[in-house]
């Protein structure tokens, strides 16, 4: 399995490309010599990245959050004389605290931009691969995927989803030239944090130095398993390690112990 080759009709989508990891997945596709459409809600700054890439760079200003936005994006892609022979869900944010005190709208906005739109936008992009033989998926899930999450319950629930359907989508497209990835970060330095609420050394002692992976790191990292054909990558030692470790601890054991560090529940 390799990458869809750069071609002068087709491009990488990539959504939640503004800033973070989004932004640092279209430099590398960018360098690999793929022209690449860029998803967001902030067009200054996606026009800023866009100037930054060249001419291989097209900006789709649109909301991932909203069904009508997700649906236009084939029209919009085609209208710039291009098809996606690959798809970067990476689009994705957190809420902070306990359902108890939670927010419906934020936690429905939540599952409609880590949920819906990778189902939406996988329907809607993966079978023109298929019919075409050759194509990549890259769904951004994240370590929080390998065991609930208390004070993110939303969040840590979204990313198992997103694991376990992209586990699934690999499966069913074995022999048609099409692959599918999930991304799981560890911790990385992006403004992530920060829209769900954190506040700056919330997670000092409880996430050491180590675990943390840059988020140019973390891009070169997924678009080689992207690649590889590889179903799962998790960037950074440390991080697979505490991944396996997540899923073979008893709950009984593991839940009390992630509550009583997390910031959320404070």
């Amino acid at each position: 399995m390799s990458l869809p080759p750069p071609s002068s009709d087709t491009a990488a989508l990539v959504t939640g490309a503004s800033s973070g990891i989004g932004a640092e997945f279209a430099r590398e596709l960018s360098r690999r010599g793929h022209q690449v459409v860029l998803v967001a809600r902030s067009g200054d700054k996606l026009a800023e990245l866009a100037a930054e890439l060249g001419a291989g760079a097209h900006v789709l200003t649109a909301d991932v959050g909203h069904p009508a936005a997700r649906a236009a994006l084939p029209d919009r892609v085609a209208e710039l004389g291009l098809s996606a022979s690959m798809l970067v869900n990476n689009a994705g944010f957190s809420t902070l605290g306990p359902v108890a005190k939670s927010d419906p709208a934020a936690e429905l906005n939540l599952v409609e931009v880590d949920i819906a739109a990778v189902v939406d936008l996988c329907s809607r992009f993966v079978p023109g691969m298929v019919e075409r033989g050759r194509g990549a998926v890259l769904n951004v899930a994240s370590t929080a995927a390998f065991q609930p999450l208390p004070g993110q319950a939303a969040y840590g629930a979204a990313k198992a989803f997103v694991l376990s359907y992209t586990q699934s989508l690999a499966t069913e497209l074995r022999g048609t030239g099409v692959s599918a990835t999930a991304l799981c970060p560890g911790p990385v330095k992006t403004g992530f944090g920060e829209r769900a609420g954190f506040a700056e050394g919330d997670f000092d002692g409880a996430l050491p130095k180590v675990m943390w992976v840059s988020a140019a790191d973390v891009a070169k990292k997924a678009i080689d398993a992207m690649a590889a054909g590889k179903r799962v990558v998790i960037p950074g030692a440390v991080n697979r390690v505490g991944a396996g470790l997540a899923q073979l601890t008893p709950r009984a054991l593991l839940l009390p112990a992630l509550a009583r560090v997390h910031p959320g529940l404070k």
